[in-house]
C-alpha cells in the first residue's frame, strides 16, 4: 500500500491521517459540501469533494467514493467506522475494483453484520446467548407474543444495525408497538434495510466487550477488555479500558466466545465481539462489530498498541505484531465530546463552535476533528472529539480526568462536558464499588444540569467555492456582502422582524434535521406535551411535542429537511375541548 482514501469524516479521518504518517502512507480525504472547511480535509495530502450535502449523496455513495478513490491514484481504503464501515456491498466494490480493503472480507462482514447469522454462530461455538426470535419478525404482533413467552423487558434490534441505531428497548406491553415501528424506521434510515428481530434484554447490564486482532495466518488474539455501560439512547458516552469488576470466570467466558466467534468466520482484521453481563453474573452474547471502534483510544493507551497501524500491517499480509493478550498497563477512561444538551435530554445541536480549548498535560490524549473555530453540521453525527485520560490506576485516571475536563472549554454549541464532569463527581462511577450500568442515566443519575444556552446563527463572512486540479484543493472566497448585493445571500442571512408576542401555537423543532414522521393526522385533537412528531437529528430520532393543547394545522412534510427552530405545525386552542369536563383530548390518527 502506498496511499489511502479514507471514505469517512471527522475526528476518525484525522485519527487515519495521522497512522498514516506514522507508517509511511499518504492519505486522501472525502467531503461532503458541509465538511469542505473541516480540519480531516487540510490534514489530508490530497482531498476530493463528493458534491452532496446528506449522507446519502456523499459518504454512503459507494461509485461516488470508488470514483474519488480512482481520481485520486488511492491503493487501498479504510471505512473508519459508521456510514459503509460495515458494509459488505461496499468492501466488494472496494476490492473488485483493485483497491486493498483494510478490514475483514466482505463474507465476514456479511455473515456478522446480519446479527440474526451472528446469533446463530455464537450458538454454534457455545458463546453464552439470552433467548431470542428465530429469525426476523414482520410486525409488532410477532414482538408481542415474544413478550409474552419470555417476559418484560425485550429489545427490538435491527438485524443489520450498529452502533445503537435501530435499537429499541420495550418494558411495557403497550410499547411494543411504537418501539417496534421506531427501530424499523432508524434501521432503514441508517442501514438501508429495515428488517428487526427481538430478544431479552438483560435489566441494568453492564456493556463490556472484547478488543480482537486477526491476521491472515489464522492467529486471533484478543487485545483486552473494555466497559463501555455509560450511554444515552443505546449510544456509549464513556468507556474504560479494561473492564473494571469482571471475575475471573467471566472474562474467561467473554475471551473464548470472542476468539471462538471470530475463527469460526475466518475473521481478518480488528474487530469487537460485544457482551451484556447482568447484574446478577449472566453473561449474553450481543453482537459483533466488524470494524475499529470509537473508544480503541483506550485499549491503545492500555497495551501501548496503535490499532489502525495494526489494521494497516494486517492488509499487507503481515503477521499480528503480537501473539497473546497483554497484561493491561494502567487504566484509561473516553469521554466521547458530543455537541448535544445534556439538560436537555441529549439534544444534539449543530452551529458554529467559537471556542474550542482542550486540555493537555500528564495522561491527556485528544482525538478531535475540529480546532479553534468550527461549524457543526446538522446532518451528520453528534460527535466532534474524544477525550481520553490515562493513570497507573482508575483512581489515578479519574483525578486526571476532574482536572483535564475542568480545563476543558467549548462555546458556541452546547455540549457533554457538564454531564462528564457531574459523573466524576457521582459516588456510583468515582466510588470504591461501581453501580453504573447500560440504563443508568435514564434511571439513576439525578443530577440537575443547566440547559445551554441555544447556537446562535453562524458568523457572516466568506461564501467559500473549493475547485479540484490535482487532487489537491483550492479554494475561492466571495464575501457575503457581495452575494447579498447580487441578490443571492441564503435565506439564513436575512433578518428577520421580531415578534411583538410569544406565538404559542408554534411547533417548533427542537434542533436542525429532517422531519421524519408525523405521529398524529392533520387536524388531530392533541394534549399538551404530546409526540406530534420525530426528527432525524444526526441520525438518531428525536421528538417534537405539542407547546399547547388544541387542534394541530400540519404544515411540513415528512422527509423534509429543517432548520433550528423551524415551525412545522400550528396549534389553535379554538376547537379544543380539554376545559371541558369529562372530555378526553387524543389523536386522530
Amino acid at each position: 500500500m502506498k496511499t489511502v482514501l479514507i471514505a469517512n469524516r471527522g475526528e476518525i479521518a484525522v485519527r487515519i491521517i495521522r497512522a498514516c504518517r506514522d507508517y509511511g502512507l499518504a492519505s486522501v480525504a472525502v467531503y461532503a459540501d458541509a465538511d469542505a472547511d473541516a480540519l480531516f480535509v487540510s490534514m489530508a495530502d490530497a482531498a476530493h469533494a463528493l458534491n452532496g450535502v446528506s449522507a446519502a449523496d456523499t459518504y454512503l455513495d459507494i461509485e461516488k467514493l470508488i470514483a474519488a478513490a480512482r481520481r485520486s491514484g488511492a491503493d487501498a481504503v479504510h471505512p473508519g467506522y459508521g456510514f459503509l464501515s460495515e458494509r459488505a456491498d461496499f468492501a466488494r466494490a472496494v476490492i473488485a475494483a483493485g483497491l486493498v480493503w483494510i478490514g475483514p472480507g466482505p463474507d465476514v462482514i456479511e455473515a456478522l453484520g446480519d446479527k440474526l447469522e451472528a446469533r446463530r454462530i455464537a450458538r454454534k461455538v457455545g458463546a453464552p446467548l439470552v433467548a431470542g426470535s428465530d429469525g426476523a419478525i414482520s410486525s409488532a404482533a410477532e414482538a408481542l407474543a415474544f413478550a409474552r413467552t419470555f417476559g418484560l423487558p425485550i429489545a427490538i434490534k435491527a438485524a443489520h444495525g450498529g452502533g445503537g441505531r435501530g435499537l429499541k428497548i420495550a418494558r411495557r406491553l403497550d410499547e411494543v408497538e411504537d418501539q417496534f415501528s421506531s427501530a424499523t424506521r432508524e434501521a432503514q434510515a441508517a442501514f438501508g434495510r429495515g428488517e428487526c428481530f427481538v430478544e431479552q434484554f438483560l435489566d441494568r447490564p453492564r456493556h463490556v466487550e472484547a478488543q480482537i486482532l486477526a491476521d491472515r495466518f489464522g492467529q486471533v488474539v484478543v487485545v483486552g477488555t473494555r466497559d463501555c455501560s455509560l450511554q444515552r439512547r443505546n449510544q456509549k458516552l464513556v468507556e474504560e479500558a479494561p473492564a473494571s469488576g469482571l471475575t475471573p470466570d467471566q472474562r474467561q467466558a467473554i475471551h473464548e466466545a470472542a476468539r471462538a466467534i471470530c475463527a469460526e468466520v475466518g475473521y481478518v482484521g480488528a474487530g469487537t465481539v460485544e457482551f451484556l453481563v447482568s447484574v446478577d453474573g449472566v453473561v449474553s452474547f450481543l453482537e459483533v462489530n466488524t470494524r475499529l471502534q470509537v473508544e480503541h483510544p483506550v485499549t491503545e493507551e492500555t497495551t501501548g498498541l496503535d490499532l489502525v497501524v495494526e489494521q494497516f500491517r494486517i492488509a499487507e499480509g503481515l503477521a499480528l505484531s503480537i501473539t497473546q493478550t497483554p497484561v493491561p498497563r494502567g487504566h484509561a477512561i473516553e469521554f466521547r465530546i458530543n455537541m448535544e444538551d445534556a439538560a436537555r435530554g441529549f439534544l444534539p445541536a449543530a452551529g458554529e463552535v467559537t471556542r474550542f480549548a482542550p486540555p493537555s498535560g500528564p495522561g491527556v490524549r485528544l482525538d478531535s476533528g475540529i480546532e479553534g473555530r468550527a461549524i457543526v453540521p446538522p446532518m451528520f453525527d453528534s460527535l466532534v472529539a474524544k477525550l481520553i485520560v490515562w493513570g497507573s490506576t482508575r483512581g489515578q485516571a479519574i483525578a486526571r480526568a476532574r482536572r483535564a475536563l475542568g480545563e476543558f472549554h467549548i462555546e458556541g454549541v452546547p455540549s457533554v462536558l457538564p454531564f462528564h464532569r457531574a459523573v466524576l463527581g457521582h459516588p456510583d462511577f468515582a466510588g470504591d464499588e461501581i453501580r453504573v450500568h447500560t440504563r443508568w442515566i435514564e434511571t439513576d443519575f439525578a443530577e440537575t444540569l443547566e440547559a445551554a444556552a441555544r447556537p446562535a446563527p453562524a458568523s457572516e463572512g466568506l461564501m467559500r467555492v473549493h475547485v479540484e486540479i490535482d487532487g489537491k484543493r483550492v479554494e475561492i472566497g466571495i464575501p457575503d456582502a457581495l452575494l447579498q448585493r447580487l441578490g443571492q445571500a441564503s435565506a439564513q442571512t436575512r433578518a428577520v422582524p421580531p415578534q411583538e408576542e410569544p406565538d404559542r401555537g408554534a411547533v417548533r423543532v427542537p434542533t436542525p434535521g429532517v422531519l421524519a414522521h408525523w405521529k398524529v393526522e392533520d387536524g388531530a385533537l392533541v394534549r399538551e406535551g404530546e409526540v406530534l412528531a420525530m426528527m432525524d437529528v444526526m441520525k438518531m430520532e428525536t421528538a417534537v411535542s405539542a407547546p399547547i393543547a388544541g387542534v394541530v394545522r400540519r404544515l411540513a412534510e415528512a422527509g423534509s429537511s429543517q432548520a433550528g427552530g423551524a415551525v412545522i405545525a400550528r396549534i389553535s386552542q379554538t376547537h379544543a375541548p380539554a376545559a371541558e369536563a369529562g372530555t378526553e383530548v387524543g389523536t386522530m390518527a
